[in-house]
């Protein structure tokens, strides 16, 4: 994956409107092993044949392996190690196929100092199309 770095950025230092993301392609090999750890193997995401003749006209990733791309800013980046997942929504507004770069971004926009709490908006992008758009609740690391 690139982007800017591995971070833990506490509550405390947060803004609303910070920006974190990681870029990842997406290969045949990373949906092949999604569909082993989820126990997904619907033949849209792995046989070329049967997915040429669907609505996606060929082999799409996993909408949730998009999403676990949002998971990996959450506690790698923004907020960081430390962080609980607490919920998320989202939308899967386009296919990812194999060889697609996916760029995943959080943006903080709500933060409760109180409860240790952060909204962040969530998205996911190839090229200049959203394919994932949604939102999210984290407990973010603190430095009391």
């Amino acid at each position: 994956m690139i982007g800017s770095g591995r971070s833990t950025i506490f509550i405390e230092d947060m803004q609303i409107g910070m920006v974190r993301s990681m870029e990842k392609l997406v290969t045949t090999r990373d949906i092949e092993l999604f569909a082993e750890v989820s126990n997904d193997h619907n033949p849209v995401h792995l046989d070329e044949d049967y997915a040429r003749d669907t609505i996606f006209k060929g082999r799409i990733a996993h909408g949730m392996l998009t999403a676990a791309l949002i998971s990996a800013v959450v506690g790698e980046r923004l907020p960081g190690h430390g962080t609980v997942y607490l919920r998320q929504s989202m939308a899967f507004l386009a296919p990812v196929r194999p060889g697609d770069t996916v760029r995943a971004e959080v943006e903080v926009t709500a933060i409760d100092l109180g409860r240790s709490r952060v909204g962040l908006a969530t998205r996911c992008l190839v090229g200049g199309v959203v394919v994932l758009r949604g939102d999210a609740l984290v407990r973010a690391p603190s430095r009391a």
